[in-house]
């Protein structure tokens, strides 16, 4: 199945970016996040690493293009509207977007449990869509949209078993500094669950208090997604991955199987 290479990807194997001002108005918008939603140029310039003079200068060029709305009262700015047009053209473009929703749907209403798709960016994987239907009320504001670490979660250390070492590793340095002291746990954690995918095609985590997700990666045409399943639950961790990863894999299976006909001559 041939495979989309995002451009980050390139970056992080040590290829040269061919428009260094492009990626670096990039890193200017994906410096907002939920909660940050209005950013002075001393704070773009922090988050980025980029010079003040940079900061300033790309931040009049996206006002001017119309991704970025200036307040000159609080000296700061946001995400403008048209970004969000973005989001909604990936969404209703993807093919395998399209394909996966119904059946998680499906899957979440019968099991009254969690169901959600995601990519990776950089070193954080990113939902696609997210269908809640676990009892707690607190696990439903996971939404299209938002981000989680890639090196804690079932979906992050589902993607890595998908990379080859070096790029593991390149991705490695940004955990470190990211986890500290705890790193040396984290890793090992890694290393344990690209080893369960290997052998049985998912792997389990508990990155948040009483839940636990088990993930397996989708790759496609697209790129490589990865699906995951979560509960709420005090069970032992074991008990929830015998609950979740049957019906998991079977999604997997179904979709990889619709996959490969849309990929028939």
């Amino acid at each position: 199945m041939k495979m989309i290479e995002t451009p980050d990807a390139e970056a992080r194997l040590g290829r040269s970016p061919t428009n260094r001002s492009l990626v670096r108005g990039i890193d200017i918008l994906r410096a907002f996040r939920p909660g940050s939603n209005w950013l002075g140029n001393s704070e773009l310039a922090e988050r980025t690493g980029l010079s003040p003079s940079t900061v300033s200068r790309l931040t009049q060029t996206l006002v001017m293009t119309g991704m970025l709305q200036h307040d000159h009262h609080r000296r700061a700015y946001r995400l403008a509207p048209p970004v969000l047009s973005f989001a909604h053209a990936m969404r209703t473009g993807s093919t395998v977007l399209a394909m996966a929703a119904p059946r998680m749907r499906a899957l979440a209403e019968s099991q009254r449990i969690n169901v959600g798709l995601a990519a990776p960016d950089r070193d954080e994987m990113v939902y696609l869509e997210s269908i809640r239907y676990n009892r707690r009320v607190a696990l439903r504001n996971v939404v299209s949209g938002q981000r989680v670490p890639m090196e804690l979660t079932s979906l992050g250390r589902a993607y890595l078993s998908t990379l080859s070492a070096a790029r593991r590793k390149l991705l490695y340095a940004s955990f470190a500094l990211r986890c500290g002291s705890h790193w040396s746990k984290v890793h090992g954690d890694i290393n344990a669950a690209i080893k369960q995918v290997n052998a049985h095609g998912f792997c389990a985590a508990s990155w948040q208090p009483e839940v636990v997700a088990v993930a397996s990666p989708l790759p496609t045409f697209e790129g490589i997604y990865v699906l995951n399943v979560s509960v709420s639950t005090e069970e032992p961790i074991a008990h929830a991955v015998r609950q979740l990863s049957g019906p998991l894999m079977d999604l997997v299976a179904e979709l990889q199987t619709e996959l490969a006909r849309l990929n028939e001559p």
